[in-house]
């Protein structure tokens, strides 16, 4: 029970290594990937575009899709953790 908050730990530096600071333009090839692809991008351009007036593109589609497949994925975790974890 103790390490339950330790494990979304990697989810709290994400949006480091996002879009959120840097742009991934200026970001080496591999970082510039892994920027353009992870789950925070999409969320934080989506906001950027909504602030400044900018206009979202498909980036609120993407950051919508990437928020549902985690909570489904999150949901299935946890039910089979607990499921598996009632039968012992």
């Amino acid at each position: 029970m103790e390490t339950a908050s330790n494990i979304p730990m990697p989810l709290t530096f994400l949006p480091f290594i996002g879009s959120a600071i840097v742009r991934p333009e200026s970001m080496p090839a591999g970082l510039r990937w892994f920027a353009e692809y992870q789950p925070f991008t999409p969320i934080i351009e989506t906001l950027r575009g909504l602030w400044l007036g900018t206009g979202t593109g498909s980036s609120a589609a993407i950051g919508l899709a990437w928020c549902v497949a985690l909570t489904v994925v999150g949901y299935l975790w946890v039910h089979r953790t607990f499921t598996t974890g009632a039968k012992r």
